[in-house]
């Protein structure tokens, strides 16, 4: 990946809507040579999806938590289970004292509540403590700017 696809990134994450036209004008190439290489990096996995950022208060998404979740066996095998809970954002399989981590959203402290007691019914899950957000400063995707290393072919 060179500074040319970073670039292609870069302004996909503004405007995932954008004309190839417009794409290659924004990092010098033809829409042509900008659409071959999007095509290129959907192919190598790079873009994954294109999605729309919608705004989950307006969707009944307005209570964010973090929930760390204690177990007693190795969490790793269980992500189907976490995913088949709707209200679950992510899931990932952490280090430290805890063996998961999961991002929640609901509408209402009490949906919450139920997504915990849902939680609890994984086999071995022995425990959660979850983090209520009071608000969020902001979110940004991953700058694929920041971390430029060698280009790859």
């Amino acid at each position: 990946m060179d500074h040319v696809d970073r670039a292609l990134l870069a302004q996909l994450q503004q405007d995932a809507t954008q004309s190839y036209a417009a794409l290659g004008q924004a990092v010098g190439l033809s829409a042509g040579a900008a659409h071959e290489r999007v095509r290129k990096l959907r192919e190598r996995g790079v873009i994954r999806r294109t999605a729309v950022d919608v705004d989950p208060a307006s969707v009944g998404g307005g209570v964010l938590a973090y929930v760390m979740v204690d177990s007693t066996s190795w969490m790793g095998d269980s992500a189907r289970d976490f995913a088949a809970l709707p209200e679950i954002l992510e899931a990932h399989v952490i280090a430290g004292s805890a063996s998961v981590l999961v991002k929640v959203r609901t509408a209402t402290t009490e949906q919450l509540q139920d997504v915990l007691r849902r939680i609890y019914a994984i086999d071995g899950v022995s425990g959660t403590q979850a983090t209520v957000v009071l608000e969020t400063f902001f979110e940004r995707p991953v700058d694929p700017r920041l971390a430029e290393g060698p280009e790859a072919p």
